[in-house]
């Protein structure tokens, strides 16, 4: 199940279900009626399938669907916010008045009328997921499926699984700016366990992106299944590395996990404003390289992490954060922007219409520097290879993280060796930054399916980076 592209013809999405501009006017003066510096409203239909094959069968197929409005007021720096899975009138302004009551100015801003804006497409989609039958599903699983156990004699399981789905929102705001944005999904996983000599191990890999049926071409289809059994695979000969301090490569693409958490998260501005982050005090200093350059790019066309409209509605961009080693700026929702006097970058996103917007990543890039991947690689006398990371914590004020290395190699005397498995990477974000020497020019954007946490709330991102050595890291094994 997923829902249609909106054809524009005939008014927007909602206006079938009831929900006219008029309408939408009476919900922005009742919210405004106490008061208050500004105030908007996030209407939200979301359709998706989730399919899964174990052993052979169908063990999971599944369809969701959500659907509501939220209403927030916004005082200053306080919120009220309130939410309706009944879209009736009634409810809506119930919700209305149930989020005004933050405010207590006795003014507020004149509600204009809704007029409808244009937006750009960064996820054009050939064939939507709304056209595409079961069986169809269920074949493509079961292609990727046989792949796998062709692939290599070794693998005795394959789970494959895929989600897709779509959502339209329409954010009217008491400015009288209206816009209304689809949003296609979908991911494909693949988890294979392989056995020689008694020894069992496992393997993942996945793909995702803001796209249709056509996303899934047969080059990306072999990526995934090989990848998983390779995966599988290198875990049978892979050891843990001895604890250390050690020059570390970072590999291009999944490594960029480490840039987004250990970094991103300390550049989102409410951090900042609230001067939790590390990086509060640092604008225009130079935090890194002069060869290190990080963007927050939501224009990246069919990229999971992109965007043609936050969820405040207004216009996404690519924003640089870090520009030849110095801060440059932070990402901005509507309240933070206004604190810090600058526009917002269009990083207000919210999980669904239950959750009030807040600052967030989008698709976080670390730019191409002047150095290959094999001179990076040849200049490490002892120190490890990280490949692929499974997951991290980090901690925004202070900016110490820990990330756990699923695979990766050592590097002996500039070359990559032996293989590495179930390793810790121990450091902090600012000081790690300021330890990247060496910057690749391969830089790649992932394509995994990562979806970011903050706040209770989880939005779909990318990430990417090049080859990357940082000088010094602690390095946690087994020895």
């Amino acid at each position: 199940m997923s829902i249609p592209q909106p054809t524009g013809t005939s008014g927007t999405y909602f206006e079938s279900m009831g929900v006219t501009p008029e309408l939408c006017r009476k919900i922005l003066a009742t919210a405004l009626a106490h008061g208050g510096d500004n105030c908007e409203l996030y209407f939200q239909h979301s359709a998706g399938t989730s399919i899964q094959l174990t052993d052979g069968k169908v063990s999971q197929a599944s369809t969701s669907l959500d659907l509501g409005m939220g209403v927030r007021v916004i005082q200053g720096d306080q919120v009220g916010y309130s939410y309706s899975e009944d879209l009736s009138p009634a409810a809506l302004l119930n919700a209305a008045r149930i989020a005004s009551q933050i405010a207590n100015a006795g003014q507020s801003m004149t509600v204009q009328s809704p007029n409808l804006h244009s937006t750009p497409n960064y996820y054009p989609v050939e064939t939507a997921w709304d056209s595409v039958d079961m069986l169809t599903r269920v074949q493509l699983l079961r292609k990727w499926e046989q792949l796998a156990f062709e692939a290599d004699p070794r693998v005795k399981r394959v789970d494959v699984f895929m989600r897709d789905g779509a959502s339209v929102v329409l954010i009217v705001r008491a400015d009288g700016k209206m816009v209304e944005d689809w949003r296609p999904s979908t991911m494909g996983f693949i988890q294979c366990t392989v056995e020689e000599n008694g020894k069992r191990e496992s393997g993942s890999y996945n793909v995702a992106a803001r796209g249709g049926l056509e996303y899934f071409s047969e080059d990306r289809q072999n990526r995934l299944v090989r990848e998983a059994v390779d995966r599988a695979i290198f875990q049978l000969g892979a050891v843990s590395p001895p604890a250390g301090e050690y020059p570390v490569v970072l590999a291009a693409g999944p490594s960029a996990i480490l840039l987004h958490e250990a970094i991103g998260h300390g550049l989102e501005a409410d951090f900042n404003r609230k001067n939790i982050s590390i990086f509060s005090s640092k604008l225009n200093e130079q935090i890194a390289n002069e060869h290190v350059t990080i963007v927050d790019d939501a224009t990246i066309v069919g990229s999971r992490g992109a965007l043609n409209v936050d969820d405040e509605g207004n216009e996404t961009e690519r924003t640089v954060l870090v520009e030849n080693g110095i801060l440059r700026g932070y990402l901005h929702d509507s309240i933070s922007a206004k604190h810090f006097g600058v526009p917002p970058t269009g990083s207000g996103r919210r999980q669904s219409f239950r959750h009030t917007p807040i600052p967030r990543m989008r698709a976080t890039i670390m730019e191409n520097g002047p150095h290959t991947h094999d001179e990076i690689v040849a200049s490490v006398k002892k120190g490890i290879y990280c490949a692929a990371f499974s997951n991290g914590q980090v901690n925004i004020g202070g900016g110490d993280f820990a990330f756990y290395v699923k695979q990766g190699f050592l590097i002996e005397d500039g070359k990559l060796t032996r293989p590495i498995k179930d390793v810790n990477v121990i450091g902090n974000g600012p000081d790690s930054l300021s330890k990247m020497d060496m910057i690749g020019n391969d830089m790649v954007v992932d394509e995994g399916g990562w979806t970011c946490g903050k706040d209770g709330q989880g939005v779909p991102v990318s990430q990417g980076m090049p080859t990357v050595r940082v000088s010094s890291l602690t390095v946690g094994g087994m020895g």
